[in-house]
């Protein structure tokens, strides 16, 4: 069920829901939305454990018949340097085990960054150019870094950043040895689309579950609009939508 839903200002709203599934529902219902309104939408997508759930769901649905894939075109945000789209831990590899290869997305509308491109700069540059071309992104899905960070743009990375080659920092190197068999196996580098191409979405929706977000939810929400937590650029967009779970949102002052 939805515990609560904040209305943080005019265009930013929190939904804070204690049960998975529905939590994915929501979620899901927030995507089908935008698909029914514009079957040729463009989608922005994240990897990590907060989209999980959600693409579960929009693969229950699509099996179902009530959503459609064929006219979608994606973007996702990252994709780590030196990692093949093979790679076990590529978030292209991500991307194909847990939504693409279920749903009838067409290949040639998707589009990840190449972490493997021996010139990574235009690599970066040609991918803006992508966005460019195809957006503004309908709906973009973000996960939320410990840091604060949106697709991999750390703190201190600057609210006009447009797709970049990024040096990871450390905290998010250790969050991700999680998925890798020795934190030394963790790129130090990723492709990432920009801030400011992030918020040129026409919306947004944010997932964070967890206690180990609560901090950076508390931040990005609550506190400073400042580069040093990256998220917090999301109060000055004009449409965002936040789901978290209980254990993320316990410091909100508005759930207290």
């Amino acid at each position: 069920m939805v515990i609560k839903q904040w209305q943080v200002n005019p265009s930013l709203r929190v939904a804070v829901i204690d049960d998975s599934q529905e939590y994915a529902q929501f979620a899901a219902d927030c995507v089908c939305r935008v698909l029914q309104a514009k079957p040729a939408a463009v989608l922005g997508l994240a990897t990590g454990s907060s989209p999980i759930g959600l693409y579960k769901e929009l693969i229950a649905r699509y099996k179902s018949g009530r959503i459609d894939f064929s006219q979608v075109r994606t973007f996702n945000l990252d994709e780590y340097v030196g990692l093949p789209p093979e790679h076990p831990q590529s978030y292209r590899y991500f991307m194909e085990e847990n939504l693409f290869r279920h749903v009838n997305v067409k290949p040639e509308n998707i589009h990840i960054p190449s972490g493997t491109n021996t010139d990574l700069s235009k690599e970066a540059e040609n991918y803006a150019q992508l966005l460019a071309t195809y957006g503004p992104v309908d709906l973009q899905v973000l996960g939320l870094g410990g840091n604060g960070h949106i697709g991999f743009n750390e703190p201190g990375t600057p609210f006009s950043s447009r797709t970049h080659v990024v040096q990871l920092a450390e905290s998010t190197i250790e969050a991700n040895s999680r998925f890798f068999t020795s934190k030394e196996q963790v790129p130090r580098q990723a492709v990432t689309m920009g801030v400011a191409d992030i918020m040129a979405a026409r919306e947004i929706m944010l997932l964070a579950s967890g206690e180990q977000k609560e901090q950076a939810i508390k931040a990005a929400l609550e506190g400073e609009v400042t580069p040093q937590v990256p998220a917090s650029v999301l109060q000055t967009h004009n449409n965002v939508t936040v789901i978290l779970d209980p254990a993320a949102a316990a410091l909100l002052d508005c759930i207290k």
